[in-house]
């Protein structure tokens, strides 16, 4: 059953406190829309807190990111959200946000590609970097455009990350499991390093996604995102040493210690 205007604005106030609570925002971090129509967005505004929202504190903006009703100014990264939409009619919510572990990721210049967990590939496929764009500018949504059309999330180089859905709280689920994701991966990595699955498990999951329930659209395997075992070369290097060479490299240590 479709949802009212005001359910939808309830539900925004919802993931903008949600979003404070897991510390993905700062001050006035951070941005939420939902589609109401065909040329309407319902959205928070810009320099205030989203954990502190109230449905009367919403606008209204046309597709071309005018205001069509509310007290308050819009944000100044709408045209991100609006890029989604006009790329994606199946989207109708965008979550923008800060969380940590994920920022920390793009900041240092990293996707998260590699094919490590099944819930991840099975939701996500992979989460990719977009090029960095000086917020609020069109150079911020040059960077998104290649990856629109085949992901469901993304990090923003030096900013954050952005995820979207046919319905707000799907949206926020996304960006929540590429938090989580990210805290895994790096978890993995001070522990020695993670390990992808081989492709042909990843392959797998891909062709099971019908049967979860996933997004059938988005159900070939591209070679590459995410990252399988074969793509990724061992860092551990194998050193060949006889028997003898091992002898040596023991004998002379015991004599650097001065043990004969």
């Amino acid at each position: 059953m479709p949802q009212t205007e005001q359910q939808l604005r309830d539900d925004i106030v919802e993931i903008g406190r949600r979003m404070s609570e897991k510390g993905w925002i700062a001050a006035s971090d951070g941005n939420i829309t939902i589609r109401l129509g065909e040329n309407r967005i319902l959205a928070t505004p810009t320099g205030m807190c989203k954990g502190t929202l109230t449905p009367g504190d919403l606008i209204v903006c046309n597709l071309d990111g005018e205001k069509l009703e509310g007290q308050r100014q819009p944000t100044t990264e709408m045209d991100m959200h609006l890029t989604i939409y006009r790329a994606r009619p199946d989207i109708q919510a965008v979550v923008h946000a800060h969380p940590p572990t994920a920022t920390g990721f793009a900041v240092a210049g990293r996707p998260l590609n590699l094919g490590l967990l099944p819930e991840v590939i099975l939701c996500l496929g992979a989460v990719p970097l977009a090029e960095y764009g000086l917020p609020g500018t069109p150079a911020l949504v040059e960077g998104m455009r290649p990856y629109i059309p085949k992901f469901d999330a993304m990090l923003l180089a030096n900013h954050g990350a952005v995820a979207y859905a046919d319905n707000v709280f799907k949206a926020f689920f996304r960006m929540d499991t590429v938090e989580h994701f990210a805290r895994i991966t790096l978890a993995a990595e001070l522990l020695g390093g993670a390990r992808p699955l081989a492709r042909v498990e990843i392959q797998k999951l891909f062709d099971a996604r019908g049967r979860y329930g996933m997004n059938g659209s988005r159900n070939r395997y591209e070679p590459g995102w995410p990252l399988a075992a074969e793509d990724v070369p061992d860092k551990a290097e194998k050193i060949e040493i006889t028997r003898e060479q091992l002898v040596a490299i023991i004998d002379e240590a015991l004599k650097v210690r001065g043990v004969y």
